[in-house]
């Protein structure tokens, strides 16, 4: 079914006058134009999203994305997509492992106040999100933040690409709803626990802060089989 819903969304998008840089419809508008739930629409914006179809922006909504190009012309976005068909979940979340502590360390050296200012306001609003889909696009922003705060380009190019995989792998197995994370939720206190290091530029912290946090969710997504 979720190939069904891609290929229905990428029909409309060829078949609507949007241009270049146009916001897509509300998503209950789009949902009924396409005969989709709301979660079964999401997954396959993060498949287009991936591909470079289109942009999403918190708050903000969809958007067709400026000088867009087909997944079949090749480039990095073909190589994203060849690797999360190979990729399982298990592969996408020890690459994080592997990567994400050590760039939780340099952040703690490298990132400026406004990092971390952005990043105190998004562990803020995921408490605060109203349903799943809202929590996963800022959890996606605070550890895009935390790579661009550790100040290596090289890095944070590796970081995208593993996280571009990871929103195709995880989330395209994944059933989503449109409750809301409980307020126990884990990764709530594991990210205030990486942010606390940051802010007190403790390299060491950071990065345990970070394995632990990519630990228990790992944890998590396992017993979920």
């Amino acid at each position: 079914m979720a190939e069904q819903v891609i290929s229905r969304l990428r029909n409309w998008i060829t078949n609507s006058n949007l241009t270049d840089g146009d916001r897509f419809p509300p998503e209950r508008a789009l949902c009924t134009d396409l005969g989709v739930s709301r979660a079964e629409l999401r997954k396959a914006y993060l498949v287009l999203e991936t591909e470079g179809q289109l942009i999403r922006s918190v708050g903000r909504g969809t958007f067709l994305s400026k000088g867009k190009k087909s997944i079949k012309g090749g480039g990095i976005d073909k190589t994203i997509m060849s690797l999360a068909e190979s990729t399982s979940p298990l592969e996408a979340m020890n690459a994080r492992l592997v990567l994400e502590p050590q760039m939780a360390r340099l952040a703690a050296l490298h990132a400026t106040p406004k990092h971390l200012q952005d990043l105190r306001q998004l562990a803020d609003q995921m408490r605060e999100a109203a349903s799943w889909q809202r929590y996963e696009d800022l959890d996606r922003d605070f550890h895009e933040t935390i790579a661009d705060a550790a100040g290596n380009s090289l890095l944070r190019a590796v970081h995208k690409i593993i996280n571009r995989v990871r929103l195709v792998v995880v989330w395209r197995k994944l059933e989503t709803t449109d409750q809301r994370p409980p307020e126990t939720y884990h990764s709530f206190a594991e990210h205030d626990a990486i942010l606390s290091a940051l802010e007190q530029r403790k390299g060491g912290e950071a990065y345990s802060a970070m394995q632990d946090h990519l630990e228990s969710t790992l944890a998590a997504m396992t017993a979920q089989h």
